[in-house]
């Protein structure tokens, strides 16, 4: 690309990067969310699919009949899924329709899971029949050598299956195990890699048909100006790092915020910008509702929602303050204002929680919020089973208080009391007045089974998510990146406006012009603003971008993937033979054959050793009798 042409993309003066897309896809895109769209097909006809689904389930329930240990068919060698297992569930789909067999694999794990839970007597062999796919599908996977093949076919298709006659909504494979929570297939080797290419924004969504993905033409371009381009802000990496840099300036705005208390009531420049950000995040996130519905609704979002609305308050009650005249110390005014900075200053902790949303595509945070989070879905039961005592001991206590005409006061007190209990410092004065003695007893029953009971089953429920998550660190955090990247590729937008700048995007671009202007301009616009606020971080991503695309010539002189990188144990590789200097030989002398257990080895050999034996008596048996012959002959 001339250096003249890739700097007016950059500003969106010349060669647009949608404008080449078809009209018609373009006002229907307008008017529906990007994964609804009608235009996306399945890669291969959903009766199709469904076929060699059902041939997958005939070959699982086949080869897994009966209850069997977990170890037998997830071993490395097993001897049941075999070789001739994979092989014939890679042939179900045939020549033609093989690049779905993996996703049917899912489908499968999908239905046996179900199975297993509307058939209890059977939930065991219906959950290793589900495991049994998820073995085949990671084997075929690490099997396949053809990459363009794998990424592009394999993983990247959508297909669908038929459900009461009509086709699902086409999915992929990686989007599919993220749904399923597929561990062993989302820690396989070619998952992880297409799931990186997508990361980096190598792997990026066809502007011409939505349901394919295509290689990012430049990434082996080492021109600075090639890779100043406003769509670059697509790929999630840089979609998180901007989304880390806005959440820093966030917290740096709060905090400066709360270091300048405004004494008359009023909002600065600072709070200004803070409630601007928090607009803009509320927005956001109203958009994602919109889209999406309640099936994106997760721990993020309740907390989020539960710091805007916090936010939301002060400033409703900020501007309540300067609607009264007046900064007396006792005054409306100065009420208001103290309570909105109070509300302000309560939701501190949320403001630095929040910093782990965007922090855990790091390994460490990432794996402390995959234990985080299973321990908080272990503690529902918990909570569950808290709710119900509460309550049963809360109308007892109001019961054994109905003559009291201070019910409200002592239903305060019974609730504090109460909470007190559950946080291990229950006070037992003020429950003699209750009838007595019933009202203390029952305290000291209410306390018993909180503490001793439930929070020691919370402590147990707490440590057996520990220690499974501990088990499966690298798998849980491998699943929870891809999540987190499937987040940002399965229905990107057209033009990606992070907050606070999506508010720039609604009310200074969509609402003006986006109902009447035609496509092309349209697309100028967004390009030209894109462009220009999101400048510097381009600038940069060019710069590293470079970088990358020298490391992909280098990589592509030597025959290697795209993303190899050269260890130290591999830069002398090439300069040693083993096989000349007889080590490859004393190798595999000295190896284990893995394949056959330790018994059936020594079996084997005691086998021959046996028939050794067996053609020396043969042999000697035979002398004998030739020697027998000849003295009967002389």
């Amino acid at each position: 690309m001339p250096r003249g042409q890739a700097w007016s993309r950059f500003l969106g003066l010349g060669t647009l990067g949608r404008g080449h897309r078809d009209s018609g896809w373009w006002e229907e895109q307008r008017l529906l969310p990007t994964y609804r769209t009608s235009s996306i097909q399945s890669a291969i006809p959903a009766q199709t699919v469904t076929e060699v689904a059902l041939r997958i389930r005939h070959l699982i329930e086949e080869c897994v009949p009966c209850e069997l240990k977990e170890d037998m068919v997830t071993s490395p060698h097993s001897k049941v899924i075999t070789p001739k297992v994979i092989k014939a569930a890679k042939e179900a789909g045939g020549r033609e329709h093989g690049a779905c067999v993996v996703f049917c694999l899912l489908i499968n794990k999908r239905w046996w899971h179900h199975q297993s839970l509307v058939e209890l007597w059977d939930a065991e062999l219906h959950q290793l029949r589900a495991t049994a796919c998820e073995v085949i599908a990671k084997k075929l996977i690490e099997s396949e050598e053809d990459m363009e093949y794998l990424l592009h076919s394999v993983l990247l298709k959508r297909y669908s299956i038929l459900v009461d006659g009509h086709p699902t909504h086409p999915v992929n494979v990686v989007e599919k195990a993220v749904d399923l929570h597929a561990l062993r297939v989302i820690g396989s080797a070619g998952y992880q890699k297409c799931v990186n290419y997508l990361w980096r924004g190598w792997l990026i969504q066809d502007e011409k048909d939505p349901a394919t993905f295509i290689d990012y033409r430049d990434k082996d371009n080492t021109s600075y100006w090639a890779h100043l381009d406003p769509d670059r802000m697509r790929a999630p990496r840089y979609q998180n790092a901007a989304q880390m840099l806005f959440s820093f300036a966030y917290l740096g705005l709060y905090t400066l915020a709360m270091n300048s208390v405004n004494e008359d009531g009023g909002i600065d420049f600072v709070e200004g910008l803070l409630y601007m950000f928090t607009f803009g995040f509320i927005c956001d996130e109203l958009a994602k509702f919109w889209k999406a519905g309640y099936h994106i609704l997760n721990f993020w979002n309740a907390f989020n929602s539960i710091l805007y609305g916090l936010l939301s308050t002060s400033f409703v009650l900020r501007c309540i303050a300067l609607s009264h005249g007046g900064n007396e110390p006792n005054g409306l005014r100065h009420h208001y204002s103290a309570l909105s900075y109070s509300f302000l200053a309560v939701s501190a902790p949320m403001f630095w929680g929040r910093l782990l949303l965007y922090l855990d595509s790091f390994r460490f945070f990432g794996a402390m919020l995959v234990v985080l989070k299973v321990m908080m879905k272990e503690s529902l039961i918990f909570f569950a089973l808290l709710v119900v005592i509460v309550v049963g001991f809360l109308q007892a206590f109001v019961g054994l208080d109905y003559a009291d005409d201070r019910v409200i006061e002592d239903i305060f007190f019974i609730v504090q009391s109460m909470a007190n209990a559950v946080m291990q410092s229950p006070d037992f004065s003020g429950f003699e007045r209750f009838r007595p003695p019933f009202g203390l007893v029952l305290y000291y029953c209410f306390t018993f089974v909180v503490m001793v009971v439930l929070l020691n089953i919370l402590i147990a429920l707490f440590n057996s998510a520990y220690e499974d998550i501990y088990d499966n660190a690298n798998d849980e955090y491998l699943a929870m990146f891809a999540m987190k990247t499937v987040t940002f590729v399965r229905a990107p937008d057209e033009n990606v406006y992070i907050p606070p700048f999506n508010l720039i995007e609604i009310f200074l671009i969509a609402i003006p012009f986006e109902w009447w202007m035609d496509k092309k301009s349209y697309e100028r616009i967004n390009d030209i603003v894109m462009g220009f606020i999101y400048s510097p971080l381009i600038l940069i991503s060019a710069y590293f971008e470079t970088r990358w695309a020298r490391d992909i010539r280098v990589n592509r002189a030597r025959g290697d993937a795209d993303d190899d990188t050269v260890e130290e144990w591999e830069q002398m590789l090439g300069q040693v033979d083993f096989e000349a200097d007889g080590w490859k030989k004393q190798v595999d002398a000295a190896k284990s054959n893995l394949e056959e257990d330790l018994a059936v080895a020594e079996v084997k050999k005691l086998k021959e050793e046996v028939n050794k034996l067996k053609e020396l008596v043969l042999s000697l048996h035979k002398a004998l009798a030739d020697g027998k012959d000849e003295d009967g002959g002389l």
